[in-house]
């Protein structure tokens, strides 16, 4: 190891994460944790003091906006929310972003991301062009999935490019939504996300074998299976399932079934691992 990177490993920088809440968020806490878990200093924000004060983020390297029902799915679900971050806070947002840092949108915020534009974001600038919908079966859909990465991601918070990093290519989480089926807004811009790495899980079959849109395994219906997405850079994240839900073996239905783990840790917490060292590694 050469001087430059033994003083590197020899330093830890504080990695700072803003959870956005308010207005129907309900996991904002859960999701707080998983950061702490991970490393990150996290703080709840409500989003009414991020917009009287935008500057708030300048001072985080990630932004989470977390699962719930913001505005009581009125409209669609995300939608409004979605119109007060692009139209209160769209300058802030599209600086954060142009200054190499990281962001998630689980669930709620998953369909807050893409309602807003801030996925896919292929050209750099917010363009609503996919959405999430009403699920196929007609109601709401808990129950855990079966998750595999395209090999084509270019997904940090599964741990492409990440220093150090848990490289993830399968995993299992809960999903919790009545409005996740995924669609793009036209045969073109799926071919895009698929070209530019951008589709960053799919749901499958307990065996891996891909889901083909077969209930449960895809449980709303989404298009080409896909259940996240990442902009161009790996860095934009946004997912149906819920990660900050699994950051403990024990969260597993099935865990009293199962051997004790020799590590604690739930599958989820990996890829708020992957960003926060991402973040760590571009501060140093």
């Amino acid at each position: 190891m050469v001087a430059h990177d033994m003083e590197k490993a020899s330093r830890t920088v504080d990695v700072h994460t803003l959870v956005i809440t308010g207005f129907g968020i309900n996991c904002d806490n859960e999701t707080a944790h998983a950061f702490q878990r991970a490393g990150s200093k996290a703080e709840r924000v409500h989003l009414n003091d991020l917009i009287a004060d935008p500057a708030l983020l300048d001072r985080f390297q990630i932004l989470a906006v977390p699962g719930g029902f913001s505005f009581g799915d009125d409209v669609a679900s995300g939608r409004i929310f979605a119109n007060r971050l692009r139209y209160r806070l769209g300058d802030a947002l599209q600086a954060f972003v142009a200054a190499g840092k990281l962001a998630i949108g689980i669930c709620n915020g998953f369909q807050v991301l893409v309602k807003m534009g801030m996925l896919p974001l292929f050209d750099g600038e917010f363009r609503p062009e996919t959405t999430l919908t009403h699920n196929d079966s007609g109601r709401f859909e808990d129950r855990w999935v079966q998750l595999t990465a395209d090999p084509a991601t270019s997904c940090v918070w599964l741990g492409r490019g990440v220093e150090n990093g848990t490289l993830i290519n399968r995993i299992e989480l809960p999903v919790r939504h009545g409005e996740g089926k995924f669609i793009p807004q036209n045969d073109a811009v799926l071919e895009r996300l698929r070209a530019n790495g951008q589709v960053a899980l799919r749901y499958t079959q307990p065996d891996g074998v891909p889901a083909r849109g077969d209930y449960p395994a895809n449980p709303n219906g989404s298009v080409d299976d896909i259940a996240a997405i990442c902009d161009p850079s790996g860095r934009i994240f946004g997912l149906m399932p819920h990660p900050e839900a699994y950051t403990c073996y024990t969260h597993h239905p099935c865990w009293t079934r199962r051997p004790e783990p020799e590590c604690p840790d739930g599958a989820g917490l990996g890829l708020f691992r992957n960003a926060v060292r991402y973040a760590q590694d571009k501060l140093l």
